[in-house]
């Protein structure tokens, strides 16, 4: 029994000793050559990258090989022009999870691996790449280094999600915990109704810690800064776009209620702060028609742009055409948008109770809404 079982433990060892050696000699294939030549882009290769366009650029070169003539894993390194890769500004596998010889990189992963570079925005600058070669373990570095010069779009590589207003011109002053909340439009847009007086602002990607701060310039939206506002306080509508680096400003001159079967302004609603426009104890009179009495109404805000011109707005119902709200009725029936100039399409209606009494009407523009509104309140 002892003699089977020492052969069978010498078996097991042989065995064992021939796995070994095996998975050794696995491990022993991991060299492979570093990539020869790049093909693409050519070197020094200018590329334009506009506002909103959507585009890519592919980066191609040899392949490297492989000891055990297997896969090889590639990763594209880019770094600052005169930069030894050590520390690369962004690197990324190739496509097909690094098994392709070949990069395709969008328009936008350029424009961030520029910002990262220290271009700014609408200025141009050279960056380099080349290409690493692995099987996962003893990375070869191509000797070969191309250039690529970038020219970046006029905005932001990163994109704030929220934009609050402040500054010693602004209604929160300087704290930013008071920071005026920006409305979100679409993506990178953002837009405020608010008061300013004289004195400095800037805009914050969030009202808390340390943020980012950007100003405009007179010309463009930029990284930092402040804005300078002098002169009588004004009501404005702030416009900012960081897909375009722009900031529009208008100032809102009335805010009028609307009454359709006049047609004509009823009175104006005094702006008060945050973005909302009120009037206590407006008197309401519905008109009188062969078939009943008519409530109909809207709001029409007057701008003034920076060239001094005027312009008006309508503001209205979701609805062509609406039902009386009661008790019933979603808050969503008071939502305003921009509607047209007709006079009686997208109106509001009265509640019942308000003919002939007085009621108090506020407009809410400000960014902590849902949607734009206005409240009635009959007393």
């Amino acid at each position: 029994m002892k003699t089977i079982f020492y052969s069978l433990l010498a078996g097991l060892v042989v065995v064992l000793a021939v796995s070994g050696c095996k998975k050794d000699k696995t491990l022993g294939h991991t060299q492979v050559s570093a990539v020869s030549t790049l093909f693409a882009p050519e070197n020094n290769k200018f590329i334009k990258i506009a506002s909103g366009a959507s585009g890519a650029v592919s980066f191609e070169w040899q392949q490297a090989q492989a000891e055990d003539n297997g896969l090889v894993l590639y990763e594209v390194a880019f770094d600052k022009d005169g930069g030894d890769f050590s520390k690369p500004l962004y690197s990324v596998p190739s496509d097909g999870n690094g098994l392709y010889n070949k990069l395709t990189l969008t328009f936008s992963d350029l424009n961030k691996i520029a910002n990262s570079a220290g271009v700014k925005p609408q200025e141009s600058g050279k960056v380099i790449w080349t290409v690493m070669s692995s099987k996962g373990i003893n990375v070869k570095k191509s000797s070969q280094v191309r250039t690529i010069e970038i020219q970046r779009p006029a905005g932001f590589t990163d994109i704030p999600t929220e934009v609050f207003l402040t500054g010693s011109a602004t209604e929160g002053g300087e704290d930013l915990s008071q920071a005026v909340k920006m409305k979100q439009t679409a993506p990178g847009k953002f837009e405020v109704y608010t008061s300013l007086k004289a004195g400095t602002y800037h805009f914050a990607d969030r009202n808390t810690g340390t943020p980012s701060i950007y100003s405009y310039d007179g010309t463009k939206l930029t990284q930092d800064g402040n804005t300078t506002f002098a002169g009588a306080n004004k009501v404005e509508k702030i416009e900012v776009d960081f897909n375009v680096a722009t900031v529009k400003t208008t100032e809102v001159l009335s805010v009028g209620l609307w009454f359709a079967a006049d047609n004509k302004i009823w009175f104006d609603l005094p702006y008060k702060s945050n973005g909302k426009w009120e009037i206590d104890g407006a008197s309401i009179v519905f008109h009188q028609e062969s078939w009943g009495r008519d409530e109909r109404y809207k709001f029409r805000f007057t701008f003034k742009d920076d060239a001094g011109a005027t312009t008006t707005q309508f503001f209205g119902s979701t609805n062509s055409d609406n039902n009386r709200p009661d008790a019933n009725t979603p808050p969503s029936f008071y939502y305003m948008v921009p509607v047209n100039n007709s006079q009686y399409d997208y109106c509001f209606k009265f509640v019942g109770a308000a003919d002939n009494k007085t009621a108090d009407i506020i407009v809410d523009f400000s960014g902590t809404a849902a949607a734009y509104t206005h409240s009635v309140t009959v007393k």
